[in-house]
């Protein structure tokens, strides 16, 4: 077992771990024009505020974490394409050691002499500095090649409706610091597109990863199925649920589970999850794991009681079915702007052609389209800009997305002489691995056909 496992993060597979991050940053190094910088976070999150009175668990930055594996905070990162000394084209800095820190939190990557050389073949960096030295390290290297621009990773990115930013989270603050240092002298760009273009293509190792996460999500599952019976409220069952993918795993929850029984399922980011269950309901759930730095995301929705009623099957069926054609439809060079609505397109229809022209009535909470069908999904659970822009542009072979489309509404309907009406939301969600020629459904081993699921609720 790796010593450093708390704070280095080794992906899954025969490549030792520091030769899969040297081969990332050198993809990076191979994009860039001039120096390119990243900055870890400088502390853990919320340790800032006076009332969190103990340590909370840290997750990296996704940028810094995808090129070093390094989960600790006081990190920073600069790469030089120019660089004459090739040990010097990649240069991590690091908080010096700190036993005392140590004694209390456990054992970090950090800069000390006695332990250069572990640390030096650990992580792959040739060269390791103090982060101490990281601002006279790269005044000097300004000077010395006569740079006259710098990339840095924050989130800005160029859209069709002009330029989008994010402003206040630490990696803007570390690109206006840059600014004011240097005042003038020279200017600071963007290489977040950059990044993110490497980034959301996953290699071996990641894939391997985000199949474990699949297989733990699929086993926890079906333990879940067979043991919802027994279980009075969506707190009991969300908690089974957490500790049947966790317990497997090396890692925490991808997010927090959603679990939500009838009308509550009807908020997509329900997060109360301590009401009774309702035998006759409905019971979405929404979950998943990491498994190094991947994570599977996963969306179910059952009966309670076992049984799905001929409205909820009627409503389930199309939301199935919609999910189905979805995945026909995605493959390289497809672009999700283009698919996401042909998906609330196919639902709107069907619900004209299977329950309206049935007598069915239903008022949904949405203009017919209640939220993305696909986000790409790696380092991040929600991968790539925040803002999207990458839904404009092809699909390429390693993305992994996402393929969730829903229904959320009232409904009302008589099925062979019987009246149903009720508060549904339905959402069925697979992760769909893009490949040369479609797309791989990952997620195929967890239940999702009606009668899988009812055979394993009895």
């Amino acid at each position: 077992m790796n010593r450093y496992s708390q704070v280095f993060i080794e992906p899954v597979g025969d490549v030792p771990a520091a030769e899969v991050y040297r081969s990332r940053r050198e993809a990076l190094l191979q994009k860039l024009d001039t120096i390119g910088l990243f900055c870890g976070i400088s502390k853990n999150p919320g340790s800032e505020e006076v009332y969190t009175e103990t340590w909370n668990k840290l997750v990296q930055d996704p940028g810094f974490l995808f090129l070093t594996g390094l989960n600790q905070p006081g990190c920073k990162l600069l790469l030089n394409p120019n660089a004459q000394d090739a040990d010097h084209r990649e240069v991590l800095f690091l908080p010096k050691k700190d036993a005392y820190k140590e004694f209390w939190t456990g054992i970090q990557v950090a800069y000390a002499e006695e332990t250069l050389s572990e640390v030096q073949s650990l992580s792959g960096f040739k060269t390791i500095l103090p982060e101490t030295e990281f601002w006279d390290y790269l005044d000097s290297l300004v000077q010395k090649q006569c740079v006259k621009s710098l990339e840095a990773f924050y989130l800005e990115f160029e859209s069709d409706t002009g330029v989008k930013s994010i402003s206040d989270d630490h990696n803007a603050l570390f690109a206006a610091e840059l600014q004011k240092r240097f005042d003038g002298r020279l200017s600071v760009k963007t290489l977040a597109e950059k990044h993110f273009d490497l980034r959301v293509v996953l290699d071996k190792a990641r894939i391997a990863d985000s199949r474990r996460a699949q297989v733990w999500t699929n086993n926890a599952f079906a333990d879940f199925l067979q043991n919802l019976k027994h279980f009075k409220t969506e707190r009991e069952a969300q908690l089974f649920l957490d500790y049947k993918m966790q317990v497997q795993s090396d890692g925490d929850l991808a997010f927090p589970t959603i679990m939500a029984n009838g009308k509550n399922a009807c908020c997509l980011h329900y997060v109360k999850n301590d009401e009774p269950l309702e035998p006759g309901k409905l019971l979405l759930m929404d979950f998943g794991v990491r498994a190094g730095t991947q994570h599977s995301d996963i969306s179910r929705t059952v009966p309670v009681n076992g049984k799905f009623n001929p409205l909820q099957k009627l409503l389930y069926t199309i939301v199935l079915d919609a999910q189905k054609f979805h995945q026909k439809n995605v493959k390289p060079g497809a672009k999700l702007s283009d698919l996401n609505p042909m998906v609330w397109d196919f639902i709107w229809n069907a619900l004209q052609e299977r329950f309206v022209s049935k007598g069915g009535k239903f008022k949904l909470l949405y203009d017919k389209r209640p939220h993305g069908v696909s986000h790409l999904i790696g380092e991040q659970i929600h991968e790539g800009d925040p803002f999207r822009c990458y839904m404009q542009k092809p699909l390429k072979p390693g993305m992994l997305l996402s393929n969730e489309p829903g229904l959320y509404g009232f409904f009302e309907i008589d099925l062979d002489g019987v009246h149903y009406a009720e508060d549904v939301g339905i959402r069925i969600e697979n992760d769909l691995l893009v490949t040369e020629d479609g797309c791989e459904d990952i997620s195929a081993e967890i239940p999702r056909e009606i009668s899988d699921l009812e055979k394993l609720l009895t």
